[in-house]
């Protein structure tokens, strides 16, 4: 007789904040259950599918048994109730494989050739190809929220290390973790000072102008980058980048921006805004998000290429980077409530942020599934820089630089914009 093997030990935390989740399952079991005793035919409340089943049930009865009709019900509620229960179990067992899942990150930093504060500018090209004076350079700009490894991920999922051995130099400005200095950045301080500084280090490393590549927020930054700096750039790549923050619904919008007065004194506390709090954010936006994805990850062959890329990618997910509390409020006030970027209202240093002012290649890549920046949000930079190429990848905002199908979707048709300008 087998014995019941123990189970093994916890590798991480998370999903964070763990006790959201939790809380939010527990919240939808007990509202399900809650509507099924409630509800009737005809009221708010009635599952529509639950009465179209009750009435075919009746359908197939002869006329002294369809007073079955309510037993009938109270069956489907009690069916409901099971189900929600069976899928608490299903997400519990999810985390649970997550949090003992043996797969590391096991890939080194390549050597940092520039670094102020916390920041660190990684050259990725191989020691030969480093100092080729015709090789492409890129600046890779990734958000200021999450880690940069999201670019160089894992073995065959590191779209830096691709590009590298296609004879491109990429470049990636890790922002690290903000200490007292960067706690008092304004997004000002960021892009006219730190990043300016990174993209003229990694000029001078090339000896000519680069391409500058933003992905999600990075690329944001790296619009008014471009503007402001145009003598150093070649081209701008924007991956996923948001421009239209009330884009599709502007009530989302809002609804974060109105957090922040409760936000006010956590970020007092450190003068950052801390990584759970900006994952509860997140969550808010796509509640069941999480759980769904923790319930199919249960019955996944946890041996697999495709659970160990799970693995990675919730690591990277919770593994956020604090941020300081200025530019958590331009973000949430001035971008998310106000939408002063696609308003032409956002100023750096003093000057306004306008897109169509940038004269140089641009590449749009604008995610047909993104759910983090929706598409209508991304897609008006295309529209409004004049020499911009849009791509639409089909993959979602994180799967098109990391995912199963990245090299299809964006890394392949980057390299190859690359090599036109």
């Amino acid at each position: 007789m087998n014995e019941a093997r123990p189970p093994g030990p916890m590798y991480r935390r998370g999903p964070r904040p763990l006790a959201l989740h939790l809380g939010l399952a527990m919240l939808s079991a007990s509202a399900s259950q809650a509507g099924w005793r409630n509800s009737k035919p005809g009221s708010p409340s009635w599952n529509a599918i639950a009465e179209q089943a009750a009435l075919v049930f009746n359908s197939l009865l002869s006329a002294p048994q369809q007073e079955n009709h309510g037993m009938f019900a109270a069956l489907l509620a009690e069916s409901v109730g099971q189900k929600t229960l069976g899928q608490n179990r299903e997400l519990i067992a999810g985390i649970a494989a997550y949090r003992r899942h043996p797969w590391q990150r096991d890939l080194p930093d390549p050597p940092a050739c520039w670094q102020e504060g916390g920041s660190r500018l990684l050259d990725y090209a191989p020691n030969e190809t480093s100092h080729a004076p015709t090789q492409t350079t890129v600046l890779f700009v990734p958000s200021l929220i999450n880690r940069a490894t999201i670019l160089d991920l894992m073995t065959g999922h590191s779209m830096l290390r691709f590009l590298a051995a296609q004879r491109v130099r990429p470049l990636l400005l890790d922002w690290g973790w903000p200490g007292s200095l960067e706690r008092g950045f304004t997004l000002t301080d960021y892009i006219a000072g730190r990043l300016e500084r990174a993209l003229e280090a990694a000029v001078r490393l090339a000896g000519q102008p680069v391409v500058l590549a933003g992905y999600c927020m990075g690329g944001t930054l790296a619009v008014a980058a471009a503007q402001r700096r145009p003598n150093l750039l070649r081209g701008l790549a924007l991956l996923a980048a948001p421009w239209d923050f009330h884009a599709g619904d502007a009530g989302r919008g809002r609804e974060l921006a109105a957090q922040l007065p409760l936000l006010e004194p956590v970020m007092a506390l450190s003068a950052a805004l801390p990584v759970d709090a900006l994952q509860t954010l997140f969550t808010l936006v796509d509640p069941d998000g999480v759980a769904a994805k923790y319930r199919a990850f249960a019955s996944l062959d946890q041996t697999t290429e495709r659970a160990k890329l799970f693995v990675a990618l919730e690591d990277w997910l919770n593994d956020g980077v604090p941020l300081a509390a200025p530019v958590a409020r331009e973000c949430l006030a001035h971008w998310y409530g106000a939408n002063q970027p696609a308003l032409g209202q956002w100023h750096v240093a003093g000057a306004r942020v306008n897109p169509a002012a940038i004269t140089m290649p641009c590449f749009v890549a604008v995610p047909a599934r993104d759910r983090i920046v929706p598409p209508e949000s991304a897609r008006p930079l295309a529209a409004l820089i004049p020499k911009a190429d849009l791509h639409i990848p089909s993959a979602g905002h994180v799967g098109m630089v990391a995912g199963r199908n990245a090299e299809t979707a964006l890394w392949r048709p980057l390299l190859h914009w690359l090599g036109r300008i």
